[in-house]
């Protein structure tokens, strides 16, 4: 069975950073394509980031993109999720998700999910 288990989140002041990690476990890492999701109170949830199988490429929202940076580790069945100049509509509940089929950066492409892990930033 996948498992996908995140952790790194946290409370930080606007400006500030943080690094989320996403284990992966129960098959072969390598061969998936890795992706953050996140999503707010009273909204969708929306793309952020994906990173292909070998990390040779990688994908941001517009919202993004200059202040996240996705990478993986296949040595330790790790994506990571680094965070940078924070602004507070950040805030939402981080995802991180599986994907076999590429290109993958829409919801249904993904197979697993994780539980989530909570960002806030305060004003």
């Amino acid at each position: 069975q996948v498992r996908l288990v995140e952790s790194g989140g946290g409370l930080v002041q606007a400006g500030g950073s943080l690094r989320l990690s996403c284990a992966f476990s129960g098959r072969t890492f390598s061969r998936y394509g890795m992706g953050w999701f996140r999503q707010a109170p009273g909204k969708e949830r929306e793309f952020v980031a994906v990173i292909s199988w070998s990390g040779h490429s990688t994908y941001y929202a517009d919202s993004v993109k200059g202040r996240f940076t996705i990478s993986r580790d296949n040595a330790k069945n790790t994506v990571y999720l680094q965070m940078n100049s924070l602004k507070p509509e950040d805030t939402a509940v981080y995802d991180c998700a599986a994907a076999q089929r590429w290109p993958a950066t829409r919801t249904s492409d993904f197979d697993y999910w994780g539980q989530g892990t909570q960002v806030t930033v305060s004003s």
